[in-house]
């Protein structure tokens, strides 16, 4: 099983941007199908992004089509989200997560693997 650690969250003003990153350990981090989800205070976690195995496809909410870019580096185990145009309902703690079944999924239930979660905050 994958072990899945989170880093860069953090504070930024509204428009602007951050980059998290997720590094994995264990299994075969390129067998992975990898995802964000984000949870804000009160709301049920909701898909973010998927990308595949290799990287070259990718799958996105609606509600960060075009501000957010997922990608991955198989050779450091890491995927990663860059979020620009930060909103103030961007502010979540952003999980990655690692799924095994075929690509795209953005079912919660299909990730079998999840990291501790990074805090990002937007102010307005």
């Amino acid at each position: 099983q994958v072990q899945l650690v989170e880093s860069g969250g953090g504070l930024v003003q509204a428009g602007g941007s951050l980059r998290v990153s997720c590094t994995a350990s264990g299994r075969t981090f390129s067998t992975y199908r990898m995802g964000w989800f984000r949870q804000a205070p009160g709301r049920e976690r909701e898909f973010v992004a998927a990308i595949n195995w290799s990287g070259k496809n990718t799958y996105y909410a609606d509600s960060v089509k075009g501000r957010f870019t997922i990608s991955r580096d198989n050779a450091k185990n890491t995927v990663y989200l860059q979020m620009n145009s930060l909103k103030p309902e961007d502010t979540a703690v952003y999980y990655c997560a690692a799924a095994t079944v075929a690509f795209p999924t953005r079912r919660m239930a299909d990730f079998s693997a999840w990291g501790q979660g990074t805090q990002v905050t937007v102010s307005s």
